[in-house]
């Protein structure tokens, strides 16, 4: 196989575990009560994994799955660009919808397979940054 399509084949594998813990965390959400409002919410090049509601606050949820701790734990990956994109993204979907009330920003973070999943909810990960 060649390099070209060896890393296409992996990206595939990579996209379709991201999918499952993203299905995995709505699962998750609507057990502990939340209402999903949307999954891979775009605009543009933004993109929002889920926007949820509890009770009177909207919820933006950054998913992050992987098989094993290898390279650390799912939520080290989201670094100050990716909350910025984040933040950028929830602004245009609150200006959209004309949503006024409070928004706070979580993480879901998934390892393992998909019988034994391990998630996390981390609550508040992030604030968004001044500029």
């Amino acid at each position: 196989m060649c390099i070209f399509a060896e890393k296409k084949q992996n990206m595939a594998i990579h996209n379709e575990l991201g999918k499952k813990g993203e299905r995995e965390a709505i699962h998750f959400l609507e057990e502990q009560g939340y209402r999903i409002r949307h999954l891979n919410w775009r605009t543009g090049r933004k993109e929002l994994d889920i926007v949820a509601e509890l009770e009177n606050e909207l919820v933006i949820i950054e998913v992050k799955t992987r098989r094993n701790q290898e390279f650390g734990q799912p939520e080290e990956s989201i670094n100050e660009k990716k909350i910025r994109r984040i933040v950028v993204a929830a602004d245009a979907y609150v200006r959209k919808y004309a949503i006024d009330a409070p928004v706070r920003f979580d993480i879901i973070s998934i390892t393992g397979e998909e019988s034994a999943w391990k998630i996390e909810h981390i609550k508040n990960a992030f604030y968004p940054p001044i500029w």
